[in-house]
């Protein structure tokens, strides 16, 4: 899993089979002290993250495995939207 930052959408009327009434955003990966760390990637969105919102980023297989019941093409999926952080040695302590 990844921390990124959604800085955009993707708008695409026509999709491969599986991938219908799925949202796709595109989300710059970040490092821990929030400084972007590689190249932005699209991920599929069923949760509702916004553009400026901080989100946890599953990808590769286990993006899949969030469907069971179809196959869909996609390798990176929002899993969770990030609402605070706290990371030992940091933030005044």
């Amino acid at each position: 899993m990844l921390l990124g930052k959604v800085i955009g959408s993707v708008w695409a009327t026509q999709k491969e089979a599986g991938m219908e009434n799925l949202k796709l955003m595109i989300v710059q990966p970040l490092d821990a002290g929030d400084q972007e760390a590689g190249q932005p990637v699209v991920a599929a969105d069923r949760i509702g993250a916004g553009i400026g919102e901080k989100v946890i980023v599953s990808r590769g297989n286990p993006a899949r495995m969030l469907f069971p019941e179809r196959v869909v093409p996609i390798d990176a999926i929002i899993v969770g939207i990030v609402d605070s952080m706290e990371i030992a040695g940091q933030g005044g302590e």
